[in-house]
């Protein structure tokens, strides 16, 4: 385990932790790492310049953290937030939505101005 590692237990602090993921999404989350097969992944959700609002979010599964990541238990699924994209997750919600439009994680963020019509991107 990395020293500058954060870890956080958001069950235990959710009024003001980082990032919280829904029940679907957490089971979304957990179903790709069986299909996986590979318990060490951890969800890790980023920002990035881009995208029609000038933020967007993105999503991948990584097996070790870094430094600077903050790592937050949700629902018995750790989640990976780096230093970049912290302040701009803080007291964000991650859902997972099947629809006519297709499936995906959509991220509830109160920190953004505004979002673009398909809610990938943001602004600040």
């Amino acid at each position: 385990m990395a020293s500058g590692v954060m870890y956080h237990d958001a069950a235990a602090d959710s009024a003001n932790s980082l990032i919280n993921l829904t029940d679907s999404a957490v089971s979304k989350v957990r179903e790709l790492i069986e299909d996986e097969g590979n318990e060490d992944l951890k969800f890790r959700v980023y920002v990035t310049g881009g995208g029609c609002s000038g933020f967007q979010y993105g999503f991948t599964f990584d097996e070790s953290t870094t430094d600077d990541d903050s790592v937050i238990s949700v629902g018995g699924v750790s989640v990976l937030v780096d230093s970049l994209s912290y302040p701009f997750l803080t007291g964000s919600t991650v859902d997972y939505e099947q629809g006519l439009a297709g499936a995906r994680f959509v991220v509830t963020n109160p920190n953004a101005s505004s979002t673009c019509g398909c809610g990938a991107s943001f602004t600040i």
